[in-house]
């Protein structure tokens, strides 16, 4: 799905400049200096029914077929190696991004950015968890709502500090073979896969160096990135369970040092450019990397993604 993110989104940015004109594009993407209630209350309604949409069709799609219960929580904190930990900070932190920039946009002031677009990440996301939690199967995870606010918190924090996000979470994903050995929970294609298969995620925090040295000469686009990934699971916790999908499986953490840049820190007077940029600073760049596996054996990767 994010693989094919790049294509639709330029075919929907060529359709728009084609029948509004660019100078149109620019002018509706220019953020207000004051208060535009119009487009404000534009972003409240588009994300509201944005966000009631998105949870119905999660219950429609999802919950539907599997038995309700009472409200319950669960500990799944040792579950995949808390890969799913690490979604959901990545998570929290890029829609909290949305929300801030959707109300940067209409002109909202600093606080209500904060307050009511930073925090949109934590709020639906905590949505999904009431989901879980009268669900049979499953349960609302306290750890899932920890790492929720933790992603909410990195993006805040950040902007209360130094008024700028130096520290970006970031995802990229490869395909692994472990997917074909349990297709109805790793995915049977490609955008299943980069959704359900932890073994082929990576999260990254990238760092920009030059914000933390402005005087230098440092580019200000050029990032230093940290990376967590993890193999070898077929299953969320019992390595028994493993051997029965894929006998030779063994689980293993990853850890990666690697180059990134921000995208966001390119400079250009156009706006269109701008969000493009935004958009795709979500993914991190492939690049040089270091690979320090759980075990202490290093590996130098010429290109990793």
């Amino acid at each position: 799905m994010k693989f094919k993110t790049p294509f639709f989104l330029f075919l929907f940015i060529g359709i728009g400049i084609s029948v509004f004109g660019q100078e149109k594009v620019e002018q509706f993407l220019k953020p207000s200096d004051s208060l535009h209630v119009k487009k404000r209350n534009a972003v409240i309604i588009s994300e509201s029914i944005l966000s009631a949409g998105a949870l119905v069709a999660l219950n429609q799609l999802w919950y539907a077929d599997y038995p309700k219960s009472d409200f319950h929580f669960i500990n799944d904190n040792s579950e995949w190696l808390q890969m799913d930990k690490a979604g959901h900070v990545f998570s929290s932190y890029q829609l909290g991004s949305i929300g801030k920039n959707a109300l940067q946009w209409s002109g909202a002031s600093r606080r209500s950015q904060l307050v009511y677009g930073a925090t949109l990440g934590f709020v639906f996301l905590s949505a999904v968890e009431v989901f879980d939690g009268y669900s049979s199967n499953w349960g609302a995870s306290v750890g899932d709502v920890v790492a929720n606010a933790s992603g909410t918190a990195l993006f805040v924090s950040q902007e209360l500090l130094w008024k700028e996000q130096r520290i970006v979470p970031k995802f990229s994903f490869h395909t692994t073979p472990y997917a074909s050995a349990r297709p109805n929970v790793l995915g049977r294609n490609l955008p299943q896969q980069i959704l359900k298969d932890y073994n082929g995620q990576t999260y990254w925090l990238s760092v920009n160096v030059h914000s933390f040295f402005k005087q230098s000469k440092i580019p200000q686009w050029l990032n230093v990135a940290v990376g967590y990934g993890a193999e070898g699971m077929i299953t969320g916790n019992d390595e028994f369970i493993n051997t029965i999908f894929l006998p030779e499986s063994k689980r293993f953490r990853q850890f990666y040092v690697s180059f990134d840049a921000d995208l966001t820190k390119i400079k250009t007077n156009s706006h269109l450019l701008k969000t493009v940029f935004a958009i795709f600073n979500t993914v991190k760049i492939p690049a040089p990397t270091i690979e320090i596996s759980g075990s202490g054996d290093v590996k130098f990767r010429a290109l990793y993604f």
